[in-house]
């Protein structure tokens, strides 16, 4: 059984600020960024373009990102960063299909990463998107070494990136798999990455939307352009929270899952026991899960409301005897994976960033704006569903429901107490609600949190799924005895490896009392927490 005995077991360090990345390279440039007196949000802008160099199958221009951000004064702010599918998206364009397709150019939306980045940098940024990106810029000339994480990746869908020429010539080499420590430049991205820092809403309007508009025309995707223009200014929103454990929980809202971490955390707060990660733990946490994933598939989309059990008692009462009586809702369609990478930033003064970006799944839609290196983002696919009347339904203007979501933990006097999230598609809002159990629940420091062992139910609610059998994923460090309680209390239980469940989680506390970080990166990818 795990245990949290000691509140800062091994974790980075830190009195000036910190960051964390499933990265060396990314967490490097954040702190190089804090060391020249920059802001937390200067050091996540920088972060940000770094990793898609870094992890180029997790995140990208062409994806979307979601922020949340701590002010010096406890003010929280939410940052959106996704986009529509096509105007001539309209359920009748899919007729025939069960689903749409993953991959490819019916698979786009328009990217929001860029839109929300530019957002994030007016909230709060003391240098130029320019200078920010720089370092980002030399790293795509010279070429970062391929880590065995993207050779990975790249093996698995070689075929896919071989068939666009433009990711062929970046990661495939002479037309195989790069090996580790392969240098892999990309001068074409290093283009736009340039570009972009000095006009972000190029992406958006003018030639380079126009190329992208015509090549996914050409394949067949009913882009007008307009859908293009319309997602090019990101406003930043009102971030949810709810309490828990005697803090707020601050996430990001719709078409975030944000929602999803709040709901569970309600049901859960006051629930769970004394034994972090004890079977009648893990079967709470897990039924919490699969509520809020019913709900979600019942009545969720982008631009519905009334999803939420906050502020309803009874809802929460009625969800907490469910799980205690072990009647559960039946699935509704999910894997919980999904390629995406977070980071997180501090800085002295009190802010903090928790960013979070993705293509979707792993190399996006498998398919670029030609002659930019900028790889589109098979959102669409993932997300938007094929069933009459739902709220999620795909049609035009309607963002397809998210997986990405961010979140932070402050007490009652809005001084920051954590700041995390993880990515791992459906994953992902159960991975955060573990973690900010660990770490209010148990105690738990940083590392200690983000290394623990990890579960998710299977399916969520994405949409190429639905239908498939309940299962209970688990690492196979909760140990033989939690999992034989969690199969008398009627979990179909799926040992997936003592580290196999997914995931890269990135935490950060602030411990008020000795006046430093503490910051954890998940020993399931190549991260690190680095103080300054």
């Amino acid at each position: 059984m795990t245990r949290f005995p000691d509140a800062l077991r091994p974790a980075s360090l830190g009195s000036d600020g910190m960051v964390a990345a499933s990265h060396p390279a990314i967490s490097r440039a954040g702190a190089n960024v804090l060391e020249r007196g920059g802001t937390a949000v200067d050091a996540a802008l920088a972060m940000a373009a770094v990793a898609w160099l870094a992890l180029p199958g997790q995140c990208g221009i062409g994806g979307d990102a979601f922020a949340l951000v701590h002010q010096p004064d406890g003010t929280v702010q939410a940052f959106c960063g996704s986009g529509f599918g096509p105007d001539g998206g309209t359920p009748e364009r899919y007729a025939g299909m069960r689903s749409i397709p993953r991959y490819g150019a019916l698979s786009v939306t328009v990217p929001g990463a860029i839109a929300a980045l530019e957002a994030l940098h007016r909230a709060g940024a003391t240098q130029s998107l320019t200078d920010l990106w720089a370092p980002a810029v030399t790293l795509a000339q010279r070429g970062l070494p391929c880590t065995a994480r993207t050779a990975g990746d790249i093996r698995e869908h070689t075929s896919r990136l071989a068939a666009d020429p433009d990711i062929a010539a970046a990661l495939l080499p002479g037309g195989g798999v790069p090996a580790v420590g392969t240098r892999l430049p990309q001068l074409a991205l290093a283009s736009s990455i340039k570009r972009l820092a000095d006009d972000p809403a190029a992406l958006y309007t003018g030639e380079l939307a126009e190329r992208a508009v015509e090549h996914l025309n050409g394949l067949d995707a009913p882009f007008s352009g307009d859908e293009w223009a319309a997602a090019a200014t990101v406003l930043p929103e009102s971030a949810l929270r709810r309490r828990y454990g005697g803090h707020w929980v601050y996430q990001t809202p719709m078409p975030t899952p944000g929602w999803m971490v709040l709901d569970q955390l309600s049901v859960c707060d006051g629930e769970l026991g004394d034994a972090p990660l004890s079977a009648e733990e893990v079967h709470w946490l897990a039924g919490a899960a699969r509520i809020a994933f019913a709900d979600r598939y019942a009545r969720a989309g982008s631009d519905s409301d009334g999803w939420r059990l906050g502020g309803e008692p009874a809802a929460v009462e009625a969800a907490r005897a469910r799980i205690a009586s072990g009647d559960l809702p039946g699935p509704a369609g999910a894997n919980p994976s999904g390629d995406t990478t977070s980071m997180v930033a501090v800085d002295g003064e009190g802010r903090a960033v928790s960013l979070i970006q993705s293509l979707a799944f792993t190399f996006g839609a498998g398919i670029t704006i030609p002659g930019t290196g900028i790889v589109l983002n098979n959102r669409l696919g993932r997300g938007a569903y094929l069933v009459p009347g739902h709220p999620n339904e795909v049609k035009p203007r309607r963002k397809p429901v998210h997986t990405l979501n961010a979140w932070l933990v402050t007490d009652d006097d809005g001084r920051l107490r954590h700041v995390g999230n993880t990515p791992g598609g459906d994953g992902q809002v159960q991975w955060n609600t573990q973690l900010v159990s660990h770490l209010l629940d148990h105690g738990a420091g940083p590392q200690a949190a983000v290394d623990a062992p990890r579960f998710s139910v299977f399916p969520g609610s994405d949409a190429g799924d639905l239908g498939s059998p309940a299962e209970l994923r688990v690492e196979d460090r909760l140990g033989p005895d939690v999992l034989d309680g969690l199969r008398r209390l009627g979990h179909h239980v799926v040992p997936v490896g003592d580290w196999g469940a997914g995931g890269s989680s990135q935490v950060i506390s602030v411990d008020h009392e000795h006046g430093c970080f503490a910051g954890g990166s998940d020993s399931r990818q190549e991260g690190v927490a680095l103080g300054v």
